[in-house]
């Protein structure tokens, strides 16, 4: 299995603990802003991709797991804030459903996550 696949199937796991969560943030425990519901469940997915990304996809890559933790979660820190920084305007200040909205913001963030991870984080 090629290096995309892998990446694409560890975004599929750590996309569908996201939505799963913020989800459930949303119609369950009815967090007031979606912005908020999204940054957790995006915390919460980071982690899931770490592990994927480390193991799964980039396992040739066998720098220290402190070292690449840390950049992963600066990447991740960044990427992360913009999710949820994206889907609060989509959702909060434009009043437009938070399921397009994830799914918009999360085809620009697979995109940087991609390259970020490929070049900075694993670098192969």
């Amino acid at each position: 299995m090629n290096l995309l696949t892998r990446y694409i199937l560890n975004g599929i796991t750590a996309t569908t603990v996201h939505f799963a969560i913020l989800t459930f943030n949303v119609e369950v425990v009815h967090f007031k802003l979606v912005g908020n519901a999204n940054l957790v469940a995006a915390l919460i997915a980071s982690t899931v991709a770490f592990f994927g990304n480390r193991h799964f996809v980039f396992k040739k890559s066998e720098k220290p797991i402190f070292a690449q933790a840390a950049k992963f979660g600066g990447l991740y820190l960044a990427m992360a804030t913009f999710h949820g920084f994206g889907l609060f305007i989509w959702s909060d200040i434009f009043q437009l459903g938070y399921r397009n909205g994830f799914v918009l913001v999360t085809a620009l963030q697979i995109i940087i996550g991609y390259f970020g991870n490929k070049f900075l984080v694993f670098k192969l």
